[in-house]
């Protein structure tokens, strides 16, 4: 029997923040990326809609042994769908979703972490190179967005260091984006 897969289109594409094995980069299809805001917290979630137009990229990886258990606690707040013919027909695939009950539409603007953004482009660069990052926040709805700069006092459980360069990378992106950046409450 083969081992069930996740496909991450966030956080999950930097490797240095798991450890699940042989993680490969793949595409999906027919969903999109969105910051969505939610009655769970007061951040919000990198999640994924359906959409027939649109295809992210992301990493596909084994779950060994079929044992989501640390996954699904990692993913909280997420539900997992079964994604296999939109991945690579051949694998059992799952990707995590924030589900409709728990959206909050009423908030205006997503609040999103920095130092999570900063893992999400870090693993984007080493797995995709520049042009990687830059399809990121291509696909990726809701950069409208308050960024809490939480650099200094990170919030990320999951943050990794960044160069200089990454920095950069992750504040210019941001800046052609239009999403803006504030002191972290």
């Amino acid at each position: 029997m083969t081992d069930p897969h996740f496909f991450g289109y966030g956080s999950l594409v930097n490797a240095a923040t798991h450890d699940y094995p042989d993680a490969v980069p793949a595409r999906l299809r027919g969903w999109r990326r969105v910051w969505r805001n939610t009655t769970l917290r007061d951040v919000a979630f990198l999640s994924v809609v359906s959409d027939g137009c649109s295809e992210i990229d992301g990493l596909v990886a084994r779950v060994p042994g079929a044992d989501w258990q640390a996954l699904d606690a990692r993913e909280w707040g997420y539900q997992r769908h079964d994604v296999s013919t939109l991945v690579d027909p051949r694998l059992p695939v799952e990707v995590y979703a924030v589900p409709e009950e728990n959206w909050n539409p009423n908030t205006a603007r997503p609040k999103l972490l920095l130092r999570y953004i900063d893992v999400v482009v870090q693993g984007f660069l080493r797995v995709f190179g520049e042009a990687g990052v830059a399809r990121f926040f291509e696909t990726t709805a809701g950069w409208e967005a308050l960024v809490l700069d939480d650099r200094a006092v990170p919030r990320y459980p999951r943050h990794q260091p960044l160069s200089a360069a990454e920095t950069a990378l992750v504040d210019g992106w941001l800046s052609r984006v239009g999403a803006e950046k504030v002191v972290s409450d």
